[in-house]
């Protein structure tokens, strides 16, 4: 009886978080702009899988600095929109038709910004296709590299 309520709880543990993202991607959404955006923004141009997207606004002009998970392509980049098509930023580079890409320290200009609906995932790793699966992401924005213009100390 103890091991099953242990297990019943560790699932309860593991699974809510998934949970959230999937049902309540908004809520989710609010509290990554207000907290874990200004603390992955700090790293998140340097690692592998990660990338900062800087747009102007449609409506206010101002400048964006969004963390993505972000894959390389062989003419672009793709990057998993976990929260949805209708995040802000992703409705600003679909506006503007551009935006810039800085991963792994260097920069890259962006254009000719796509939605694509895939429910398979097929484009992305496996583990990414399973991680997309349990969040329920089943879209993604592919973008052509415009060109390489800034390495990034």
């Amino acid at each position: 009886m103890v091991i099953a309520t242990s297990v019943i709880s560790l699932l309860a543990i593991l699974l809510v978080p998934v949970l959230l993202v999937r049902f309540r991607k908004r809520w989710v959404a609010a509290f990554h702009r207000a907290i874990t955006n200004r603390i992955a923004s700090r790293f998140a141009a340097r690692m592998p899988g990660f990338g900062l997207v800087t747009n102007v606004g449609r409506k206010s002009g101002r400048i964006y600095r969004t963390p993505v998970n972000v894959f390389r392509e062989r003419d672009g980049f793709l990057i998993a929109l976990t929260y949805g098509r209708d995040s802000g930023w992703v409705r600003n580079v679909v506006a503007a038709g551009r935006c810039q890409l800085e991963t792994r320290r260097v920069s890259y200009q962006l254009s000719a910004p796509v939605i694509v609906h895939d429910p398979s995932r097929r484009r992305f790793p496996p583990l990414v296709r399973i991680i997309l699966s349990l969040i329920d992401a089943n879209d993604f924005l592919q973008l052509s590299t415009s060109h390489e213009y800034d390495v990034v100390s």
